[in-house]
């Protein structure tokens, strides 16, 4: 049973990263397509020639919708790469600096969650000026709080251990003890937190260009489309939001069933939680 579980656990890995690697290598391939108007087309419904329709531009739906998911995982990626790197050095900092850090990064934590998400990163993605470097930097700056709360208690375990004390005692110091036990302790749980990351990274980077405070509106991202199609709906194109926000809660599944199933693979016990 056991090898079972482990063996539909890998189908389901496989999976989720071969939808993902497809809307990357597809999203590639569609970005001279996304960008291609035919203004004798505009806004014409889904079609056997454009299977998600074109928009008021006469561009094609699909390619533009396959080219922003793209640009939402090259985003999210490195938003949520950022995000837990600092997660790693917070939690090894509070773990390995003493009361005093370690009550500072606490601080930082609860700081961090009690404020309002949403409001937090708008007001940052603005103070930064919009666009993607900002979206990034946004995005990266607020997700940090919740993998760090969780790396700092397994950190703290790993300090509680035996040999741990016994590398004390023969004269290692703190950082070492930091890198050589600590954080190789935490990949796990590191890689896992960062590919969760990614969904929420995602989303808020859709939401951020949405408002207008994202990516640049010449690319075609999803918030940029689904702030476009809104001009549309009351005429009746349905398809210029309704499919564009499918495929992104689609890739947002995917890749959070990637991180779902990378944590029952390195920690089974939390298979059964």
């Amino acid at each position: 049973m056991r090898w079972d579980r482990r063996g539909k656990t890998l189908v389901m890995l496989a999976l989720s990263v071969l939808v993902v690697a497809a809307v990357v290598i597809a999203g590639a391939v569609a970005e001279e397509a996304a960008r291609t108007t035919a203004l004798a087309e505009r806004n014409g419904p889904p079609s056997v020639a454009h299977w998600f329709g074109t928009d008021w531009l006469g561009r094609d739906v699909l390619a533009r919708v396959l080219a922003g998911l793209r640009l939402s995982l090259v985003v999210g990626t490195s938003a949520a790469v950022v995000s837990a790197v600092i997660a790693l050095v917070l939690a090894c900092a509070a773990t390995m600096g003493g009361p005093r850090v370690d009550a500072a990064v606490g601080w930082l934590v609860d700081l961090f969650l009690a404020l309002p998400h949403l409001v937090l990163l708008v007001l940052l993605a603005f103070a930064l000026g919009g666009g993607t470097q900002a979206v990034v930097i946004a995005v990266a700056v607020t997700h940090w709080p919740t993998l760090t709360r969780v790396l700092r208690g397994q950190a703290r375990q790993v300090v509680g251990s035996d040999y741990v004390a016994v590398a004390a005692q023969l004269g290692r110091g703190r950082w070492w003890i930091a890198r050589e036990h600590v954080a190789r302790h935490l990949v796990g749980h590191f890689l896992v937190g960062t590919v969760l990351l990614f969904p929420h990274a995602i989303l808020h980077e859709a939401a951020l260009s949405f408002l207008g405070l994202g990516v640049d509106p010449a690319e075609p991202s999803i918030g940029v489309l689904l702030a476009e199609s809104m001009r549309f709906l009351s005429a009746g194109a349905w398809w210029l939001a309704v499919l564009p926000g499918a495929c992104l809660l689609l890739v947002v599944k995917a890749v959070d069933g990637i991180g779902e199933n990378l944590r029952a693979l390195l920690d089974p016990r939390s298979h059964h939680r």
